[in-house]
C-alpha cells in the first residue's frame, strides 16, 4: 500500500471520531482551543494504537493465513465500511434532536468519557491493522499517518460542530464507509491481477 492508500485509510478510519468530535463540538461550552487539543489527542492517539495492536497480532497469525490474506483484509475492510455506511443511515432516519439534546446534557470531555469514546471509534482500527500485518505494510509509517490524520480532522470537527450544528454529523460516518470498502475492494484487485 502507497502513501495514498494509507492516508486514505486514515481518513476513512478517522470519520468515526470525526462524527464524535462534531458532536462535542455541537455542545461545548467550554475553552474551544483546549477541549479541541484534548479530543483530537484521545482520537488520534488510539486511532494510531490500535493498527499497531491489531498489525501485532496479524504478524502473530501470519504464517498460518497467508495464501488467503487478500481477501481477509477486503472482508474486514468492506464489514467495517458496510457497517458504518449502515449505522449513519440508520442515524438520518432517527429524530437527532432529541438525541442530541440527550447527549448535550451528559456530554463531557473529561479523561474518562473521551478514553471511552476513543476506543469505541477505534475498534475498526483494530481489524485494519490485523489487514496491514497480512499486506505486509510498514506499520510505523501507517500509524502516524492515521494518527495524524485522525488529530487534525477531530481537532477541526470540534471547531466545525460549533459553527456547522448536527447536519453534518451522519454524513461524516457514510463517506468514510465508503472509503474503507473502495480500498478493500482495490487491496482484492491488486492480488487478484
Amino acid at each position: 500500500m502507497g502513501f495514498f492508500s494509507i492516508f486514505m485509510t486514515g481518513i476513512g478510519l478517522s470519520m468515526d471520531a470525526f462524527a464524535v468530535s462534531l458532536a462535542k463540538g455541537i455542545c461545548l461550552k467550554e475553552d474551544e482551543f483546549k477541549c479541541s487539543f484534548r479530543v483530537a489527542a484521545f482520537f488520534g492517539g488510539f486511532q494510531a494504537f490500535m493498527p499497531l495492536l491489531g498489525w501485532w497480532f496479524g504478524r502473530y497469525f501470519e504464517i498460518y493465513i497467508k495464501s488467503f490474506d487478500h481477501w481477509i483484509a477486503f472482508i474486514l475492510l468492506g464489514i467495517i465500511g458496510g457497517k458504518m455506511l449502515i449505522e449513519s443511515i440508520k442515524e438520518l432516519k432517527a429524530d437527532k434532536d432529541t438525541e442530541l439534546a440527550t447527549e448535550c446534557e451528559r456530554d463531557e470531555f473529561s479523561y474518562k468519557k473521551l478514553t471511552v469514546l476513543a476506543i469505541a471509534t477505534s475498534i475498526d482500527a483494530l481489524a485494519v491493522g490485523v489487514s496491514f500485518a497480512f499486506l505486509s505494510v510498514s506499520i510505523v509509517p501507517s500509524i502516524t499517518i492515521i494518527g495524524i490524520t485522525t488529530f487534525v480532522l477531530s481537532f477541526l470537527a470540534v471547531f466545525l460542530g460549533k459553527k456547522l450544528g448536527q447536519y453534518v454529523q451522519n454524513y461524516a460516518e457514510m463517506i468514510g464507509g465508503v472509503i474503507l470498502i473502495g480500498i478493500g475492494i482495490k487491496i482484492l484487485i491488486e492480488h487478484l491481477m
